[in-house]
């Protein structure tokens, strides 16, 4: 026993690590957060500052003369950005909770051993992964068969499901689910639907939790099926509206000299609009962050069984 103990230390104080190194690894995690967090403190600094400042002296770490007029011109009356927000605010969310219960409800029965269908839904899903009908096909079945074109499922159906997902949430109830456990509940009697929704699910929390952050990020930062299957102005979503904005700009710039008195082009933002834009558009998904941090850390030991 004091041999065996003996043993054990040793290999504690080999992997142990010394006081000045995890100062030097504390300092230098704090060196790359800042590094990391630098360039949106520029893009937040240069969102306001005046377009005039911004091209005389370039990228300061505070503003030269501080001014609103990218932010104001931004959410000027009759501007479509507030519409395309809450187009953006609901689609996220609305796929999000579509993409997490899909992907859940298809991933458990293929990593359950008793599924005797496991082999041809995992083919089936691996197959789309390989091989896709193309632009043409995509566009003709969302059209004609589907029928989503012009409406709020156009922004977030198309996306709401991914064989990829299915991969990682089957290879997380594999590995993180004790086979144990759900046995337990199927002798108590417990139903398969029970024990998804109040054993698997609780302790899947992680894997969900990521499925659900990188689906939210697809699906906020999509603009591809808007171009594709949206032609009312009210359905734009947030990264289609500003993709339009930017063209509009650059098509007012490009012409300035047939325009002159049309519009006033020494007031229009163009670097510091870029910048409001891009604060505009990351912010809300970068705050979403913290919250699902909240469940990676929660679920650490959530799966945790004695034995």
């Amino acid at each position: 026993m004091k041999l065996q103990y003996r043993k054990a230390k040793q290999a504690r104080d080999m992997l142990a690590i010394s006081p000045t190194t995890n100062r030097v690894l504390n300092v230098l995690m704090v060196v790359l957060c800042l590094l990391t967090l630098a360039p949106f403190y520029v893009i937040i600094i240069a969102s306001v500052t005046s377009e005039a400042a911004l091209i005389e002296n370039g990228y300061r770490l505070w503003p030269e003369e501080f001014s609103l007029n990218a932010y104001t011109y931004l959410f000027r009356p009759g501007s479509i950005i507030l519409t395309a927000y809450v187009n953006t605010i609901i689609s996220t969310v609305a796929g999000t909770i579509l993409t997490v219960v899909m992907v859940a409800l298809y991933a458990y029965p293929l990593s359950r051993r008793r599924f005797r269908f496991s082999g041809f839904f995992t083919f089936y899903a691996f197959f789309t992964m390989l091989f896709g009908g193309g632009l043409v096909a995509y566009y003709m079945v969302m059209r004609q068969i589907l029928q989503i074109q012009n409406t709020m499922w156009a922004l977030f159906l198309p996306s709401a499901f991914s064989p990829f997902w299915v991969f990682v949430m089957r290879t997380y109830y594999k590995t993180q689910i004790p086979e144990e456990i759900i046995e337990s509940a199927r002798i108590d009697g417990a139903s398969e639907w029970r024990t998804l929704t109040q054993i698997v699910m609780p302790l899947s929390v992680p894997g969900l939790a990521t499925v659900a952050l990188f689906s939210a990020i697809g699906i906020w930062n999509n603009f591809f099926n808007v171009l594709l299957l949206i032609d009312k102005v009210e359905l734009y979503n947030l990264q289609y509206t500003i993709y339009s904005t930017l063209n509009n700009i650059r098509f007012l710039l490009e012409n300035a000299s047939q325009m002159q008195g049309v519009v006033s082009l020494a007031e229009l933002p163009t670097q510091t609009f870029r910048m409001a834009m891009a604060v505009v558009t990351i912010g809300p998904i970068v705050l979403a962050y913290p919250f699902f941090q909240r469940y990676f850390i929660r679920g650490l030991t959530i799966g945790a069984i004695k034995g």
